[in-house]
């Protein structure tokens, strides 16, 4: 009678006896489910993206060894995620004694509660079965946190009402480890936990056991133990005692997406975008891309923190709010269809500000400038991988030599545009406009839609759209043109000679010393 798939009827322990139950640890448990998983090509992490080749075979073969684990890593790396994610390695049901505060297994009791329970009933012990939802517990560590809370204490009301001795062991008030028997345990943040907590662990990884004021009490508990920690943390803030740390046997280093297009997949997975937005809102590949690369230029960038990291929560939100921004316009002016515009990423900042840690310069530039900062890098690094470099075409305006670079066109394609703007025109594109509205202006721009054509001739009319704002946010962040932020909140586009006479752009941090 092994892995439990369906609620059994099963109601004692004469029953459970009689059916060939055999007894498992919980790593045992984990263990074999996983080798099925893994014999039968099923992933053991459904939901996991970016840690196919790193994190998740490591952890696996932590599991496999019946390891406690200790994960290590940045901010929003799915530390969490990957600790609830074993509840599925569990059997769905696992028999327990009616009425343990710590779960006892019927054929191996712990406590004296479960021991005079089956001393006085016999084969007629009543059980229960316990999910595998309800075999996972988990805490936050915090400086406040106590040995009581997690361990245990002697409850003098219990004594009291009782009338028992305080040696007797059913004074113990359970903390919450002793009640996660049988299951996963999991400890967010260990660094924090003062050291003499730490200390109370010990037993509980090396024996197995838990030790309560001084009780002569040996309770050999049956848990998987999963710590996270942030370097940060454990370098700053606290630290894991060097003693528990030996004792966690597996240590496994996380870490962010490396690529591109597993972030997408993460952000895809976990945005909350609500069915009756996705029916009006349509989010095109470059602006998902973006989002994406914020977060990418943000890691790497001097104004923030990189010890504190950047989590995907960044991501997430930030296309949340767009596609929300976007709603809200077409909601303003009546339309049934809409896209999310450059502009609507733009109405994103407020949740890139919150999710990025800065060092001392980062703060006296604000949050807001560098959030601003980190979005026209991030078009700065895309804009290339969809039209032609624009320090290519710098260096040979107006000269009409061949390019060094014999792909390249010998002719200038962004000249018409930026003449455009250097004979005095400008263009406004605001946030709270109609999409015919904007397109109308973009349209104005001499060059713009030939630009676009020559490139992506057979795009939608939205796709069209996109790309031409697309197209002079990437001219402005080259320095081919500039973009000033009106108090309205307009970016307007004009000529970058004639913004130097007026007041700043945010171009002037994107020069060519920025390539």
């Amino acid at each position: 009678m092994d892995n439990i798939s369906t609620k059994p009827t099963i109601a004692t322990l004469g029953e459970l006896r009689a059916a060939g139950y055999t007894y498992k640890t919980v790593k045992q448990e984990i263990r074999e489910n996983l080798v099925k998983k893994l014999k039968n090509g099923e992933p053991s992490f459904e939901g996991i993206v970016g840690y196919e080749n790193t994190v998740i075979p490591e952890t696996e073969t932590a599991l496999l060894s019946q390891h406690n684990i200790l994960y290590l890593g940045l901010r929003g790396q799915a530390k969490t995620r990957m600790a609830r994610l074993m509840v599925h390695l569990l059997d769905e049901y696992v028999p327990v004694i009616a009425g343990s505060e710590i779960n006892d297994h019927p054929l191996q009791p712990l406590s004296a509660f479960a021991k005079e329970l089956i001393a006085e009933k016999g084969d007629a012990t009543p059980i229960q079965w316990l999910h595998a939802s309800e075999r996972y517990g988990e805490k936050l560590a915090t400086p406040d946190v106590s040995v009581a809370d997690l361990i245990g204490d002697i409850d003098p009301i219990k004594a009291a009402n009782l009338k028992l001795s305080f040696a007797n062991e059913q004074v113990i008030h359970y903390g919450i480890i002793p009640k996660s028997n049988r299951g996963i345990f999991v400890i967010n943040e260990l660094p924090d936990l003062q050291a003499r907590i730490q200390v109370a662990l010990f037993n509980i990884l090396q024996e197995g056991d838990v030790q309560i004021r001084g009780f002569k009490l040996r309770i050999p508990l049956d848990i998987l133990f999963v710590f996270t920690a942030n370097p940060e943390d454990y370098t700053n803030r606290g630290s894991i005692v060097t003693p528990l740390k030996d004792r966690i046997e597996s240590q496994i280093l996380t870490h962010y997406p490396k690529e591109i297009k597993h972030a997408l997949q993460i952000t895809r997975q976990e945005a909350n975008i609500l069915p009756s937005q996705q029916q009006v809102v349509q989010v095109h590949e470059l602006i998902e891309t973006l989002i994406e690369q914020i977060a990418f230029e943000a890691r790497n960038n001097e104004y923030v923190d990189r010890k504190s990291g950047v989590s995907a929560r960044l991501t997430i939100a930030a296309k949340e709010n767009a596609v929300s921004a976007a709603e809200r316009r077409a909601l303003i002016f009546g339309e049934k269809k809409t896209q999310v515009w450059l502009s609507d990423v733009w109405g994103a900042i407020p949740a890139i500000t919150g999710k990025i840690e800065l060092v001392y310069e980062g703060e006296q530039e604000g949050p807001y400038q560098v959030s601003v900062n980190l979005l026209e890098k991030s078009i700065r690094t895309l804009f290339i991988q969809y039209f032609p470099n624009p320090e290519k075409q710098k260096k040979r305006k107006g000269t009409g030599k061949k390019s060094v670079d014999e792909q390249a066109p010998e002719v200038n394609v962004y000249r018409a545009i930026t003449q455009w703007f250097d004979e005095g025109n400008s263009i406004s594109l605001h946030g709270q406009t109609t999409d015919a509205e904007k397109m109308e202006k973009l349209y104005s721009v001499n060059g713009l839609y030939g630009c676009v054509t020559k490139y992506y001739p057979q795009v939608s009319e939205q796709e069209l759209g996109l790309l031409m704002e697309f197209l002079l946010h990437g001219l402005a962040s080259y320095s081919l043109i500039s973009k000033q932020q009106s108090e309205e909140g307009a970016l307007i586009f004009k000529d970058l000679m004639g913004s130097m006479l007026g007041m700043g752009n945010f171009s002037d941090d994107f020069t060519d010393d920025d390539n």
